[in-house]
């Protein structure tokens, strides 16, 4: 198996919030392999709305191996940079594995650490499932829509 080398590129704007007098910081991070074109397409979209104290980090595409550590940083620095509500939208991604799962986990442990919260959006039963089968569904807040999970 050949590991294929991930770039990373920011794309980060501030998009106007009528009411919200900072706004609206908007930050999308795409994760494409470099290298030979034959190179299988792993891609993870992942962009994040902040409002104040509050995070929406949305993501598309499949949290694996090769992507997790894009998500982990994400969260990451939203965390650092004083994001106490911390909502993962997943009602784009298409797969997750046990290291996406443990980037969410080691997410949650951080944010609460710091007084915070993390809820999770997803209604796809594929990935439903596997919280399920792992009984993360009752470690995380699961929500089907990001308004939904902010208003809880």
């Amino acid at each position: 198996m050949e590991l294929v080398p991930l770039r990373l590129a920011p794309h980060t704007a501030s998009v106007p919030c009528p009411g919200h007098p900072r706004g609206v910081q908007v930050q999308s991070w795409a994760h494409v392999p470099s290298g030979e074109s034959g190179a299988a397409n792993m891609e993870l979209d992942i962009t994040t709305e902040r409002t104040g104290e509050s995070c929406v980090i949305a993501v598309a595409g499949e949290v694996d191996v090769y992507t997790a550590p894009g998500l982990k940083r994400e969260i990451g620095t939203a965390l650092e940079d004083g994001c106490t509500d911390v909502i993962v939208d997943l009602e784009r991604i298409g797969f997750i594995d046990s290291s996406g799962l443990g980037v969410l986990v080691s997410a949650l442990r951080k944010a609460k650490e710091q007084g915070g919260t993390m809820r999770l959006v997803c209604t796809r039963e594929s990935i439903l499932k596997i919280f399920r089968i792992t009984g993360l569904d009752k470690v995380f807040p699961l929500f089907a829509s990001v308004e939904e999970a902010r208003d809880f």
